[in-house]
């Protein structure tokens, strides 16, 4: 039996808690895409999301930075530890996130772990609030100070951060090198941080447009539609992925199946993204 996805909105104000554990997800500031009605101009800026292990204030104190001796397992497990942020907004939204962050009672130099999405200007503009976290861009892995490590991430194989954490190779978007954040054990299920992999809720028909490798993305997408209960777009406003069993159809007095639009699961969104956004 197949099943049907459709997708809902989260209600609640932005900054947005997800508890869990071993780790809670707080979507900081949320990303948009306005049109400006002349030559197809758009104001835009990414989602930023906030990744924080349990008790993390507690082992602050004696957590140890990756350093060059670590390999890249536990580099990337030790950077972790801490505070991470996915995407940083456009460099326009630098006080905006200084505040969000503080509200938090996070500091920038609080951040362990600093993963973009994608290299464009609206997701990464703000990586010089923390010159002492880790960064993991696209599929570039380095330390503080410059140190880049080697590392096997891909479709088939994501990199484990810690128990429940990983990042995925989701390509598309921007090229063969995107990638998501995926936390599993929140109170809401699995959560996934996507960047542009969804613009937002509802953007089926805008999102091809946009896509460097429109079939890479496809296939992004199905996956994390497989997996997540949550997602986090780059230009819009967290959604829940609800599945409900579909109801087998009968011809002739014999039982079929409904066909399968996506990885076995049919999908309708019950949103859209602002009518005529163009979405980066």
């Amino acid at each position: 039996m197949s099943s049907i996805l459709h997708t809902e909105p989260l209600c609640g104000e932005i900054p947005l808690l997800v508890p869990g554990s071993p780790y809670s997800v707080v979507v900081l500031l949320q990303g948009f895409a306005d049109p400006q009605g002349f030559g197809g101009a758009v104001r835009a800026d990414g989602s930023v999301t906030l990744i924080l292990p349990k008790d993390w204030t507690l082992v602050s104190s004696r957590r140890d930075p990756p350093s060059k001796d670590d390999g890249v397992k536990t580099a990337l497990e030790r950077a972790a530890l801490g505070p991470m942020i996915v995407d940083t907004g456009g460099p326009w939204a630098r006080e905006a996130l200084l505040g969000a962050l503080a509200r938090q009672n996070v500091a920038p130099g609080d951040v362990t772990l600093v993963v973009g999405t994608h290299g464009h200007s609206d997701h990464i503009g703000n990586l010089g609030l923390f010159p002492g976290a880790a960064l993991l861009v696209s599929h570039d892995f380095c330390l503080p100070g410059g140190l880049y490590l080697p590392h096997r991430l891909s479709e088939e194989q994501p990199l484990q951060l810690g128990p429940g954490l990983e990042v995925w190779a989701t390509p598309g978007h921007g090229g063969q090198k995107d990638v998501s954040v995926v936390v599993a054990g929140t109170s809401l299920g699995t959560v996934a941080v996507v960047g542009d992999v969804f613009e937002c809720n509802g953007d089926e028909d805008s999102w091809q447009a946009l896509s460097e490798d429109p079939v890479a993305q496809e296939r992004s997408r199905k996956r994390v539609l497989s997996a997540a209960d949550v997602v986090v777009p780059g230009h819009g406003a967290p959604f829940r992925i609800v599945r409900e069993a579909s109801e087998p159809e009968t011809k002739g007095g014999q039982e079929t199946l409904q066909e399968p639009k996506a990885g076995g699961e049919e999908f309708t969104s019950h949103w859209k993204c602002q009518e005529g956004a163009g979405l980066l």
